[in-house]
């Protein structure tokens, strides 16, 4: 991850929040989720791990763009379940968790399906 921050200035100093920290936060959220079978690899994080940089935000894009938090999360759906269910109840769940955490209102939920999980 680079060292993206969000950045809250206060009376008495700034507050700043690790975009890693964001990201740790939304995948132990969502992993927990009934009909995701997990988070999946960007082609850029997969790259980026072939040349030895371990990511602990696998599936989890975090930006910071004129005051709002963009997070994009990358699922795999349990087969047999309601996509679009699952999609909703993880675009909540990251709305939730990232507004709790940093108390910002101002957060954009992205839930991308890139695939299905079948049962061996």
């Amino acid at each position: 991850m680079g060292e993206n921050y969000i950045r809250c200035l206060e009376k008495n100093g700034s507050i700043n929040i690790s975009e890693e920290v964001i990201s740790g936060i939304v995948k132990a959220a969502v992993i927990e989720l009934d009909g995701v079978s997990g988070l999946s690899n960007t082609s850029g994080a997969e790259l980026v791990e072939l040349i030895g940089i371990k990511s602990s935000a696998k599936g989890i894009k975090i930006r910071f763009v004129d005051g709002k938090v963009i997070v994009d999360t990358i699922i795999n759906v349990t087969y047999g379940c309601n996509i679009m269910e699952v999609a909703k109840n993880v675009q909540e769940k990251v709305f939730n968790v990232v507004q709790a955490a940093t108390g910002l209102d101002n957060i954009e939920a992205n839930v991308h399906v890139s695939g299905v999980a079948f049962e061996k």
